[in-house]
């Protein structure tokens, strides 16, 4: 009798738990995986909001907790913490012993726990591999964790074939859409009153959500990006604006301390929340006016709830854009008029007809069947594009 096939889940931010969980249920209610999880990262940082509590509440407990000390937040401080995931991390999978890690996306702490299964002979799994982000370090570091993997399961037919493109089997490479879009479809519904008391202002006729992480690749410096970003949002003084927690990035504690400053001017009107939590924040998503700033989420999940995306700058370039989506640069005026714009009727019914580039759901089932089923092997060869 064969022994079980040891499936483990790495996580190391709330945005990325948020998009794995649907499929971590699967895997821990499947009897014949052994499920194994491991929990890094900002969910053990007290300034990204100590998220490894919704990962309790939730019903999930770790295996391994590998705490990489994040309070420095310079290139160099970054930079350490990246190497202390990869030291860190093959310690916990020396221990665990899986027969497959998985991974998702694009941040310097799966990199490190690519780089660690990789050297421990372990076949790695990735989600959302083939995208392009240019704005960000992290383009550079989600091909580089593809090179490193064996199984692939992407959001799009574009990003399948940029992965063979980069020299990956077309036998290891699954179009299954986003995670993201999974979530949307099955997260239960809160409301309006309900989504009030969590965020803990009264949510106005206009509501935005915005989300501001620092462009690690831009022209800009952060404060300037962050500076342009504000002085566009003080022209709405009547609007909602929930702001959501800052990624572990090189230059956090300025974005983070200056959007503070921002919503205590109007702390009636304006908030700042390290983490809703997955359901609050899709929820809140879905009655949003408008999502503003340079998240992944204003370009997967919200054009799959009709809600009109502002998105800034470069960090979200390359990746596929619907029809309610509006890319600006950041300058104040371009900012303002774009927000306008999605405010506006028209644009709103504009936004009811879009639609996902991202699938259409059950992306978590195909994936956990196919973890479960495929066979695995550290073994690659480099597929070449006659």
């Amino acid at each position: 009798m064969t022994s079980n096939r040891k499936i483990c889940v790495v996580t190391g931010t709330r945005a990325e738990y948020g998009l794995l969980a649907p499929l971590m249920s699967l895997l821990k209610q499947d009897s014949d995986i052994d499920f194994q999880l491991v929990v890094t990262g900002a969910h053990l940082s007290a300034q990204h909001g100590s998220t490894l509590k919704f990962i309790e509440q939730d019903g999930f407990v770790a295996n391994e907790l590998v705490d990489l000390a994040l309070s420095d937040d310079s290139a160099l401080g970054v930079a350490n913490a990246a190497g202390r995931a990869t030291s860190q991390l093959a310690d916990a999978f020396a221990k665990l012993k899986p027969d497959v890690v998985v991974v998702l996306g694009d941040r310097y702490e799966i990199l490190g726990a690519a780089q660690a299964a990789l050297i421990l002979g372990i076949p790695i799994a990735h989600i959302h591999g083939g995208e392009v982000t240019t704005g960000a370090f992290d383009d550079s570091i989600r091909h580089a964790i593809t090179k490193m993997s064996n199984l692939h399961f992407c959001a799009a037919e574009d990003y399948q074939r940029r992965l063979i493109q980069l020299g990956e089997s077309p036998d290891t490479v699954f179009n299954v859409g986003a995670l993201g879009v999974d979530v949307l479809l099955n997260i239960p519904k809160m409301s309006r009153d309900e989504l009030a008391s969590v965020v803990g202002i009264a949510l106005g006729k206009e509501l935005l959500l915005v989300t501001f992480h620092p462009t690690t690749r831009s022209e800009m410096t952060v404060a300037t990006e962050l500076h342009e970003l504000l002085s566009a949002l003080e022209h709405f003084a009547l609007a909602t604006i929930v702001f959501t927690g800052v990624n572990a990035d090189p230059g956090y504690s300025l974005v983070n301390n200056e959007i503070q400053k921002f919503v205590a001017r109007d702390s009636s009107r304006r908030v700042l929340h390290n983490s809703l939590g997955q359901k609050s924040y899709i929820n809140l998503m879905s009655i949003a006016d408008v999502v503003i700033g340079n998240s992944s989420s204003g370009i997967i999940e919200a054009p799959a709830l009709h809600v009109a995306t502002v998105n800034i700058g470069t960090r979200q370039d390359g990746r596929l854009r619907a029809d309610s989506i509006i890319d600006v640069k950041f300058g104040q005026n371009e900012i303002r008029t774009a927000i306008e714009t999605a405010l506006s009727p028209l644009f709103k019914s504009r936004c009811s007809t879009a639609t996902s580039k991202y699938g259409y759901g059950n992306t978590a089932k195909t994936i956990a069947d196919t973890l479960k089923n495929a066979p695995l092997t550290t073994h690659k060869t480099f597929f070449n594009i006659l």
